[in-house]
């Protein structure tokens, strides 16, 4: 395709040189930090108008500026890497003799204080893991490294990956919404979810076991991609309860969230429910990027969920403002040409009820504390409790790890009996979308906006815990408009089939093209020295046509030599 457009712009730059319709010259173009998409800094890359050790800095600077500014402060990010800087030259100097190992060469990342990094400590929030320098990174830290990626900062969250209500931890306190400082992030990824709206990253990593990727995503304009269990590994990511954790991007477009993925999906002998994908081919899930991928799609809309008219007992506290958005976004789903149907499934809150009551964190915890050899600072659940080094939000959850007894799982007859119930569960999802011919549910992320700093009691609406979870099936959540005077973000939700990723990344990409709700928050406008106006030399003749005729030209300047083996 891209030789025929060139066939194209050539007769097109000959004609209008012809014609005196086109100078011969360099074409202006800018650069812009704020809202800069992985494609976008590439281009730029490219141009020699921006290095990856420039980009380091000017989002190095927003986080001093930003982070901790006034009363109020934001508060996601617990430390910045100090080697990150030198890790951008280095980056530079290999693109500029090889050129780039992927789109995410040089790209700067905020990863969640719960993801393992061999160079900077790993604490989960909590004091009580305070300098403890795990021994390697976790896998998904590790592909992403290999894709050239620069971990940039380790983000805030909800101590222990607790709450899905808010993030506040004991080693850094409480991060706040950037949309508005008086309300939450929701958690427990809420640092990378307030990091990554507030541009002061191009993406993040969060964790998921009942809502951690989708809620902040949902409630700070964040794409966020939970998969299937067993497509992306855990191995080395503080568990919270291995039946349900997932760890995955969230970014500021699904395009950016997509380029993560591809990064981090994958077998990995250290996490044994990624033996279902070891001997697959997994696709280029960028080619699933369709804005036309809506129409003629099939969507159940899990009413009670949402719609309070709908009888559920769920649904009667969701919020008119919530509600008013999903109406807009069946319609502009319908608008691209997808069948959007309301839709049940039967006895749905007896299933998800089934499918718990496995509390399985100490025996995880304990085990990853193993994993950290003879220098963790603590090496079992009841030495945490013991230090005392824990926000007391934590005390409850802590204590109730302790209560159960510290065997496998799978020697735990209320595990054996949750987990049966899981396949019960995911029986009866496919049931549903299977018979009605569904390429997906939607609904609301959450039902409700995002609470109040201390609000502890009005309806929260979290949809997450109690849909991908329990059966280990994808989800995506994508932006959705706003609420209470147009300033509160909410997320759409798209839930599949397990393995069908590429279904809802074009479901959720052609929505988000259809309806371009992402903006960033005003409290974190742009700083002097983030707009660059630079010319790009491109190809004599075909290129400027191709920029004449619509299609990017950046990036095709600079030739490489091979990189050695």
């Amino acid at each position: 395709m891209l030789k025929s457009m060139k066939r194209t712009a050539t007769l097109v730059v000959a004609q209008s040189i012809a014609l005196g319709l086109l100078p011969i010259g360099a074409l202006a173009a800018t650069f812009q930090l704020e809202e800069a998409t992985i494609a976008e800094l590439n281009r730029a890359f490219d141009a020699d108008a921006l290095t990856s050790e420039q980009l380091v800095q000017l989002y190095l600077n927003r986080i001093e500026i930003y982070d901790k500014a006034g009363e109020t402060p934001l508060n996601s990010i617990i430390l910045t890497n100090s080697n990150a800087l030198e890790t951008a030259r280095a980056l530079d100097l290999e693109r500029e003799l090889y050129g780039p190992r992927s789109p995410l060469h040089g790209i700067p990342i905020i990863v969640k204080d719960n993801y393992d990094t061999f160079d900077l400590q790993t604490t989960a929030g909590s004091l009580s893991l305070a300098g403890s320098i795990p021994p390697d990174d976790a896998f998904q830290v590790q592909r992403l490294r290999d894709a050239g990626a620069i971990v940039l900062a380790k983000s805030n969250l909800a101590e222990f990956a607790f709450s899905p209500q808010r993030s506040v931890s004991s080693i850094l306190g409480t991060t706040r919404n950037p949309y508005d400082l008086s309300r939450v992030p929701a958690g427990s990824s809420g640092g990378t979810g307030a990091a990554v709206a507030a541009n002061f990253g191009t993406v993040g990593l969060g964790t998921d076991t009942g809502n951690s990727i989708r809620g902040p995503s949902s409630h700070n304009a964040l794409v966020g991609i939970r998969s299937t269990i067993g497509l992306t590994s855990r191995d080395g990511i503080v568990p919270l309860n291995l039946y349900r954790d997932i760890g995955g991007p969230m970014a500021r477009t699904v395009e950016d969230a997509v380029l993560v993925f591809e990064a981090i999906a994958g077998y990995d002998p250290a996490d044994p429910s990624t033996e279902a994908v070891k001997n697959l081919t997994l696709p280029d899930y960028s080619e699933f990027l369709d804005k036309s991928s809506l129409k003629g799609a099939r969507l159940g809309v899990l009413d009670e969920l949402f719609r309070p008219s709908s009888g559920s007992t769920r649904a009667a506290t969701a919020s008119p403002e919530i509600e008013r958005l999903m109406d807009e976004a069946i319609a502009d789903l319908r608008s691209q040409g997808a069948i959007v149907e309301p839709t049940v499934i039967p006895d749905f809150d007896a299933l998800v009820t089934a499918t718990g009551g496995c509390n399985r964190f100490e025996y995880d915890i304990n085990n990853y504390l193993a994993s950290l050899g003879p220098n963790a600072p603590v090496k079992s659940l009841d030495e945490i409790i013991a230090s005392g080094k824990f926000d007391p939000t934590v005390t409850e959850s802590l204590i109730a790890g302790a209560a159960v007894e510290d065997v496998p799982p799978e020697q735990r007859a209320v595990c054996q009996t949750a987990e049966a119930n899981r396949d019960v569960m995911r029986t009866a999802v496919l049931d549903v979308l299977d018979s009605n011919k569904y390429d997906a549910f939607i609904f609301p992320t959450w039902s409700n906006p995002p609470r109040l700093i201390g609000d502890e009691t009005s309806p929260n609406g979290n949809n997450s815990g109690i849909t991908a979870p329990p059966t280990g099936f994808p989800a995506i959540t994508v932006p959705m408009g706003y609420s209470i005077n147009n300033t509160l973000p909410a997320g759409l939700q798209f839930w599949g089939r397990p393995f069908d990723e590429p279904t809802l990344i074009g479901l959720g990409y052609s929505y988000e093209q259809t309806t371009k709700h992402r903006r960033p928050p005003s409290l974190f406008s742009a700083l002097p020295g983030e707009e660059i106006e630079y010319e790009t030399v491109p190809e004599p003749g075909v290129a400027i046509a191709l920029s004449v005729i619509g299609v990017s030209t950046l990036g095709l300047k600079r030739k490489k030599v091979q990189s050695p083996a």
